[in-house]
């Protein structure tokens, strides 16, 4: 049965180091997207009822070489601790798509279950992050989005944010 998808990364950086590495389009640019792909447009407006639109592009001359973009609204705001966001695959404006127009499979969903990203102080200049996705609504989509390399890709761009915060 299908459950909550959760990825966790302890960072050797301060809490407000990592909250801003999340919500400074300058600084999210240096680690969005996998390795090998970077973001070329990182749009941001941190508040409630407030829309993202990231850009990612993949290596040049690769089936990923051009700009993919991802969108959500904000939910909630807890700074310095929590963002709940939506999350789907969207145009160049933030508006939803059907993920096969960007080369996903068609069992993948057009838009992710919510998302909540939570920044935990475990230590001194130490910070968990977590990134956990709700209870997708069937288990076929479930499964969807772990065959989408969904979580292979987070850890992926969450090693460039550990390099970032260095």
């Amino acid at each position: 049965m299908s459950e909550k998808i959760t990825i966790t990364r302890v960072f050797d950086a301060p809490r407000e180091k990592v909250w801003q590495a999340w919500t400074e389009p300058e600084l999210i640019k240096q680690w969005w997207g996998p390795e090998g792909f970077s973001a070329p447009s990182i749009k941001i407006d941190l508040k409630v009822g407030g829309k993202y639109v990231y850009a990612m592009r993949g290596p040049e001359g690769s089936e990923w070489d051009k700009d993919m973009y991802s969108a959500g609204i904000f939910k909630e705001i807890v700074p310095m601790e929590k963002i709940v966001a939506t999350d789907y695959f969207s145009d160049s404006e933030g508006n939803k798509i059907d993920p096969t127009e960007v080369g996903m499979a068609a069992d993948v969903p057009s838009e992710m279950p919510v998302m909540t990203i939570l920044f935990e102080e475990i230590a001194d200049n130490q910070t968990k992050l977590s990134i956990v996705y709700d209870k997708p609504a069937t288990e076929a989509e479930f499964q969807a989005m772990l065959k989408s390399g969904m979580k292979e890709g987070w850890q992926s761009s969450l090693n460039k944010l550990a390099e970032a915060l260095k």
